[in-house]
């Protein structure tokens, strides 16, 4: 149907439309993209064996949804994305508030109009992108905002009585008819808002004050909700619940590829910053991060972690590799191993600490986070040190930490220019060779990262010492840093 040529109400009859619900036309849209092998809910990854397939199944059945997970799950995403199993136009009478079929009238004022104009009243095209609303749920939502009252200065304006319903001002969920209505975070919203909802889920109509105006809406709800609100904030109510016809339980991706897929999508690379390259140690160290951090004793599991705080990493990471390469005038950078530490304000404002992680505070506690990643990915690429302790062996790092054991270091500085920090990097012996021998790359930026990250891990594993401040970090032999602040002459003077 060309949309665009139809423009009264006689054209769109001889046109053969027919009316259409608003879940039947997410229902025909999804069978037709199930059908063709076209991918329908572009951008969610690690979902396709477990929340999209129950989500069709509920568009399918055309039911209400609920999609009950914790933050940084993609709920609101999917909802929004279910604009596209829409119809791109429809047909809506022109003037009417609530985007009324010219087929199928649902106010007075709209049937009026009909009936006085005919075959010659106009009609619009609507897009189904304006077929969406949302709305967050707040302590302070009324039901004025979501079902409607009576507006004093249109009964004033249009000199019309108190008991008339053309003074109803309507709110978002009627002006949500033959569309999608999303409500984010459902239990916030008051006990007595929720009850609101009863008919306009189960009769599909709606109730103003004392008016006894029925109105069949025509809308597909979805709602949205973290499990932690049940008992710290708030709940749904048992009979709002049992109204909702399918409760979809999303998750966090399960595994690192699916968490640098959804990472990488969603992270913001200013202008100016192609010039930074991430290795793909770095965007694995990243997702690291947050799953040490969902199975931290620290960290409240019932509020997770969310795909923000690794979003937030990346962006953070690009930023601090740009920084310095602005600030040594170089035409590039690479990002280091360094660069994690600047991270720690996108991890401190993303987690919830239960008492002990209070106690230690929300630094130490993304600290640890970032100290257990490096170990667990280490053991990827490289032996485990503790290892020849128990075996007794020749230790593959015996080079390394015997050229500490001499009393050498390595200063190795936040702003460092990459041949200072080359330099610092080729200067402890084992370290290149190690690398060169377990990491296959003639990259000379890869093979620098690679010889860095020894150095850490080694420290993580309580090999050598690390020594953190603003600006550096020193690796120390573990010993010699343990006895640094001993005066041994104080010693014998005392004995």
């Amino acid at each position: 149907m060309n949309h665009t040529s139809i423009k009264t109400l006689g054209e769109l009859k001889k046109s053969g439309y027919q009316p259409k619900s608003v879940k039947q036309e997410l229902r025909d849209n999804l069978i037709a993209k199930l059908r063709t092998k076209e991918k329908v809910f572009r951008g969610i990854y690690g979902y396709d064996d477990t929340v999209l397939p129950e989500l069709q199944r509920a568009i399918l059945s055309m039911h209400n949804i609920n999609l009950l997970g914790l933050r940084g799950q993609a709920k609101t995403r999917i909802a929004r994305l279910m604009v596209d199993l829409l119809d791109e136009y429809i047909p809506v009478l022109v003037g009417s508030e609530l985007n009324e079929d010219p087929l199928d009238p649902i106010t007075r004022q709209s049937q009026a109009l009909i009936e006085e104009q005919g075959d010659a009243t106009p009609i619009s095209w609507l897009h189904r992108g304006e077929r969406y609303t949302e709305k967050l749920a707040t302590p302070d939502v009324s039901v004025a905002d979501l079902i409607g009252d009576v507006d004093p200065i249109k009964a004033a304006t249009l000199k019309l009585s108190y008991a008339d319903d053309r003074v109803i001002h309507f709110g978002l969920i009627p002006r949500s008819h033959r569309g999608i209505f999303v409500i984010n975070e459902l239990p916030d919203l008051q006990a007595r808002i929720q009850v609101s909802l009863f008919n306009i889920l189960q009769e599909g109509d709606i109730q103003i004050r004392g008016f006894k105006l029925r109105l069949p809406l025509d809308i597909q709800f979805v709602f949205t909700a973290n499990p932690e609100d049940y008992t710290n904030r708030g709940s749904i109510i048992t009979p709002l619940k049992d109204r909702i016809d399918s409760q979809i339980i999303t998750h966090y991706p399960a595994s690192i590829e699916i968490g640098k897929a959804i990472t990488k999508q969603e992270a913001h690379v200013k202008k100016g910053q192609d010039k930074v390259f991430v290795p793909e140690l770095l965007n694995d160290l990243i997702e690291q991060i947050a799953i040490e951090g969902r199975s931290s004793e620290y960290v409240d599991s019932k509020s997770g972690v969310s795909a923000r705080l690794t979003i937030s990493a990346l962006e953070t990471l690009i930023s601090a590799a740009e920084r310095r390469m602005i600030i040594n005038n170089e035409d590039g950078a690479s990002v280091r191993i360094t660069d994690l530490w600047s991270v720690i304000p996108s991890i401190t404002g993303k987690v919830e600490l239960v008492y002990e992680g209070e106690q230690e505070g929300a630094m130490i506690v993304a600290q640890n986070l970032i100290g257990k990643a490096l170990r667990n990915r280490f053991l990827e690429y490289f032996p485990d040190p503790e290892s020849f302790k128990k075996e007794k062996g020749e230790s593959a790092y015996q080079a390394i930490t015997d050229w500490f054991a001499e009393g050498k270091y390595v200063d190795i500085y936040n702003d460092m220019p990459n041949t200072e920090f080359s330099a610092v990097l080729y200067s402890v012996p084992g370290l290149y060779e190690l690398v060169s021998e377990k990491i296959q790359t003639a990259d000379k930026a890869t093979t620098l990262l690679y010889m860095e990250f020894v150095l850490y891990a080694l420290a993580e594993f309580s090999q050598i010492s690390r020594n953190n401040v603003h600006t550096k970090v020193t690796f120390k032999d573990l010993m010699n840093s343990m006895l640094g602040g001993i005066d041994f002459e104080d010693l014998d003077d005392d004995q």
